[in-house]
Order: structure tokens, then C-alpha cells, then sequence
């Protein structure tokens, strides 16, 4: 599980964002046409847009789309394991060489009723 981010994380996150409030879009009626509680927030060194809609907090909202750019920018600065090439296990190997004996007999036969 990837830890939240600290206050200061977020507050340091946010001096390299652009944070957009808007109207959000969908049911809700009147709580929702009229608040503008809907947050797209933009990290301009990466292109990272996340967007939070499901509070109608601005405030809660702002905190979990911050949140979500920090998490994802956690993710890309990860570094992939290096793959261990490993060998075929037996049963694999049979298989295979099982299967192309098949084909190779099946081949065969359609070459002898060819002539």
C-alpha cells in the first residue's frame, strides 16, 4: 500500500501545479449545478492531469486529485525489476517436442498422398 503524502509533500506538489475548479457534470440536481466543487488539477513538468469530483467539498476534493498526481508521480519514478531469464521446465519441454513430433507426423501423411 503506498503511503499518503504529508501536508508539506502536498503544499511543495502543489507550487508545480495548475488546480482548475469547475462544475462537475451528472446527477446531483441542484447541490451540483451550482457549486463549482469539481477539481482538475495539472502538473505542468510531467502532464499529469487527475481530477477529483466526488466530494462537494472543493477543499476535500483539491486534497485527493493533489494526492493523486503525487501517487502517480511515486509510480513512474519507480524502477522496474530486471527480468531472470529462466530455463524451461521438463514437462515444457516434452510438451513442445511432443507437439512438433505431431505436426512433423501429420506433415508426413500429406506428403505421401501427394504422390
Amino acid at each position: 500500500m503506498e503511503p499518503k503524502p504529508t501536508a508539506e509533500q502536498l503544499a511543495q506538489l502543489e507550487r508545480d501545479c495548475e488546480i482548475e475548479a469547475y462544475r462537475s457534470s451528472g446527477p446531483g440536481g441542484q447541490k451540483k449545478n451550482k457549486t463549482e466543487s469539481s477539481v482538475r488539477v495539472r502538473h505542468l513538468p510531467s502532464g499529469i492531469v487527475r481530477l477529483a469530483t466526488e466530494s462537494r467539498s472543493q477543499h476535500r476534493n483539491r486534497v485527493a486529485a493533489l494526492t493523486r498526481v503525487w501517487i502517480e508521480l511515486r509510480r513512474r519514478e519507480r524502477k522496474p525489476k530486471k527480468r531472470v531469464a529462466t530455463r524451461p521446465g521438463a514437462a515444457a519441454v516434452a510438451r513442445r517436442l511432443d507437439a512438433k513430433r505431431r505436426r512433423a507426423t501429420l506433415k508426413r501423411e500429406r506428403r505421401a498422398d501427394d504422390d
